[in-house]
């Protein structure tokens, strides 16, 4: 993990890149709550995705774990991440990096716990 210093560097850089591609927000007539800002909610997603918490146990210092759900929710249904891909990819060919062929996104070592941590039992075929 970088220090929290380089962390905010990090989130500011990716927010500036982020930031033109977030649909617009519309307004309830009937008012309501304020929204959470944007970039809080940016954030408290990059943190829950990189530690790999659960949603609820997000930390105070981030917007409520419903808050960055339903935000990585939305974003995600109107195509943020895949464009947020499109363009550090195009980022990449520009500066002359890695070929973009050779990128991949990966979650098999990422941990599906879905309810714990204990492993099942092998199933042992009988003869």
């Amino acid at each position: 993990m970088p220090s929290r210093r380089r962390g905010r560097q990090l989130l500011g850089v990716l927010w500036e890149r982020v930031v033109p591609l977030l649909p617009a927000r519309t307004l309830s007539p009937k008012g309501g709550r304020p929204w959470a800002d944007d970039k809080a909610c940016l954030a408290g997603v990059v943190y829950a995705l990189r530690s790999g918490i659960r949603w609820h146990d997000m930390p105070p210092c981030f917007p409520s774990g419903v808050t960055c759900w339903r935000r990585h929710r939305d974003w995600t249904a109107a195509g943020v991440w895949d464009r947020v891909w499109q363009l550090a990819l195009a980022e990449l060919a520009a500066a002359g990096e890695p070929d973009p062929c050779e990128l991949v996104i990966d979650a098999t070592s990422a941990e599906g716990r879905k309810g714990g941590n204990a492993r099942a039992a092998r199933a042992v075929a009988s003869a």
